[in-house]
């Protein structure tokens, strides 16, 4: 692919996920900061750009399972509901009560588990009340966006005012969710089970580990796809 250095990283992970991979692997963040371009990613990072490169072009190789770039707004919306935003629904009751049963056996050895399960206590409840605002206001708007430009009728400014205000909004939740985790993996050794630990230690950290590789993927879907086409949409049908 010509001028990868120059893609946002963002950009080149909306074009494969697979790529996710190498970067994740380099602790280049994607979802979040997908932002920046991959020369700046590397610089900030100290790391060869050639290589990171090299990996990525290696993946391009293999064709996405899933091109969610070209998919229809409403069906991506669809995908983040019924996929993503369900997911955390089942799981966090279930990592709440091992995060609690791992606090109350291991918490006294391990202090670093009472931080995990605070914070995760405190991302589950602003993901909830993040998922509502996207379900009842951002995500029904921007379908009213694609059917109006699919059926040629006007659609009227959003009574929140331009769309870049709850989409920032949103975004913020994605920055503080994002940083909330890398903290998470931190303080567990980036989900290592300790000696000491039972299957229910494992368990945990297995879930915990899956819980933020599907945010990240969960973030990026919306960040880097729905987000920036529903930003250019809105200008193209809303007059300024």
């Amino acid at each position: 692919m010509k001028n990868i250095s120059q893609l946002k990283v963002g950009k080149i992970v909306a074009i494969n996920f697979r790529t996710s991979k190498v970067l994740t692997a380099h602790n280049i963040d994607f979802c979040c900061k997908g932002g920046v371009t991959l020369e700046e990613a590397c610089k900030e990072r100290n790391l060869s750009l050639d290589q990171i490169i090299a990996e990525l072009e290696e993946s391009f190789k293999t064709p996405d399972a899933f091109d969610y770039e070209h998919l229809d707004l409403k069906e991506l919306i669809d995908i983040i509901v019924n996929n993503h935003h369900k997911y955390v629904e089942n799981t966090v009751p279930a990592l709440r009560t091992y995060l609690n049963k791992l606090s109350e056996v291991h918490g006294g050895n391990h202090p670093e588990l009472l931080e995990i399960r605070e914070m995760f206590d405190s991302s589950a409840e602003a993901l909830v009340v993040h998922m509502r605002k996207e379900e009842t206001i951002v995500f029904p708007y921007i379908k009213a966006m694609v059917e109006a430009k699919e059926r040629d009728f006007p659609l009227s400014e959003p009574y929140f005012g331009h769309l870049n205000n709850p989409l920032q909004l949103m975004e913020e939740d994605h920055d503080l969710e994002g940083e909330r985790f890398r903290e998470i993996a931190r303080l567990s050794g980036n989900y290592e089970c300790p000696e000491d630990g039972c299957q229910t230690y494992s368990v945990a950290y297995a879930l915990l580990k899956e819980f933020e590789e599907d945010l990240h993927k969960h973030i990026h879907l919306e960040n880097n796809i729905l987000f920036a086409k529903a930003r250019a949409l809105y200008s193209e049908i809303i007059p300024n």
